[in-house]
């Protein structure tokens, strides 16, 4: 059978072809899409069975490590919480919060602009080998449908603070246009004599992924080491877009890929570098008791760029509406989605 020119969604649902530039670009070999996954994860009671270690293989190549989503966090939050330890009268040694601006070097470490005067920075100096906390997590707008709250990714750097000395830092320059890029107003204060830069030099780090899931101390090396997700900046957009003008083909792709009936509600909570996350509410087998599943829907391949990423999405949505509409490539071709990468990652219920 040859390849059709018109048989997606791209034309049945408009907002589809508005998401992205590559919206009709596709890769058919042989009337098919290049396969690049061969394994097909067991999906509600579906599918090929695979043992764990294949699982945890499929599943670490389709989802971000822990360091990984920490840097992520830290990278793409330039404002946080800074808890030091007070020095003021009758709270002495008391927790401290104060709302920084940073920027991050080489290394991942946070570098504060902080004034002499501040709060934060008198607690500090009163206490030079003392360790701060400094706590960032994602935003998100609940009318976008995104995590919010306690449903967020957060991350704390806790560790010493030292004041950099600007006859002695190799990286003072490329800390300044950091911070004038992230911060508008440094440029107006960086040079003034009661303004300073201070580094944290992280001895430990913390992730939490969000409301009941994964919280993990991150090995101090492996942070360091770690990239942030090249989609971070654009991902809650993505989201959002995605969220609002594709649930028709969100439907599909629950429906015919992830074998979800009586659905109730489905929302896209992430999207990364390898894939994106689905958060599916359905009705259970009793009366008035509902089961929420989330699923990761794995990239073929890692993407390089958000219109890469889009593209990944569009030709998921593809091969859902495929699916369910019936269409067969023939013998020697698969069903549609069937190498698409799928894991059930997390399961809970309510009544």
């Amino acid at each position: 059978m040859k390849f059709p020119r018109v048989l997606s969604p791209l034309v049945l649902c408009s907002s589809v072809a508005a998401f992205s530039p590559l919206a009709i670009q596709y890769r058919p070999t042989n009337g098919r899409f290049s396969q690049r996954y061969s394994t097909k994860i067991e999906v509600n009671g579906d599918g090929t069975k695979t043992n764990e270690s294949e699982n945890t293989k499929i599943v670490n190549n389709i989802r971000l490590s822990v360091e990984e989503k920490a840097k992520t966090v830290i990278t793409v939050c330039t404002s946080g919480t800074l808890c030091t330890k007070s020095n003021h009268d009758g709270i002495e040694g008391a927790p401290f919060g104060s709302f920084v601006d940073y920027v991050l070097d080489d290394d991942g470490n946070p570098i504060l602009l902080m004034n002499e005067m501040s709060m934060h920075t008198m607690n500090i100096n009163s206490d030079p080998d003392g360790l701060v906390t400094l706590f960032a997590q994602f935003s998100g707008k609940k009318s976008d449908g995104l995590n919010v709250g306690q449903d967020v990714s957060r991350c704390s750097i806790t560790g010493k603070v030292t004041k950099i000395d600007p006859s002695t830092a190799q990286d003072l320059d490329t800390i300044r246009m950091r911070y004038s890029i992230s911060h508008a107003y440094a440029d107006q204060v960086m040079d003034s004599p009661k303004f300073a830069f201070y580094r944290i030099q992280p001895e430990k780090v913390y992730f939490v992924g969000g409301f009941g899931v994964l919280a993990k101390w991150v090995p101090l090396e492996e942070y360091k080491n770690a990239a942030a997700d090249i989609l971070a900046m654009e991902a809650s957009d993505i989201v959002s877009k995605l969220n609002r003008e594709h649930a028709e083909d969100l439907q599909l792709t629950a429906t015919h890929l992830l074998g979800c009936t009586e659905i109730e509600k489905i929302r896209v909570t992430n999207v990364d570098r390898l894939g994106l996350d689905i958060r599916i509410t359905t009705k259970g087998k009793r009366r008035n008791k509902l089961m929420t599943d989330e699923f990761r829907i794995g990239f073929r391949i890692p993407v390089i760029s958000v219109e890469d990423a889009k593209s990944e999405v569009l030709k998921i949505f593809q091969e859902a509406w495929e699916k369910g509409n019936g269409y067969d490539w023939g013998e020697d071709s698969d069903e549609p989605g069937c190498d698409v990468p799928i894991v059930k990652i997390a399961a809970d219920s309510l009544e």
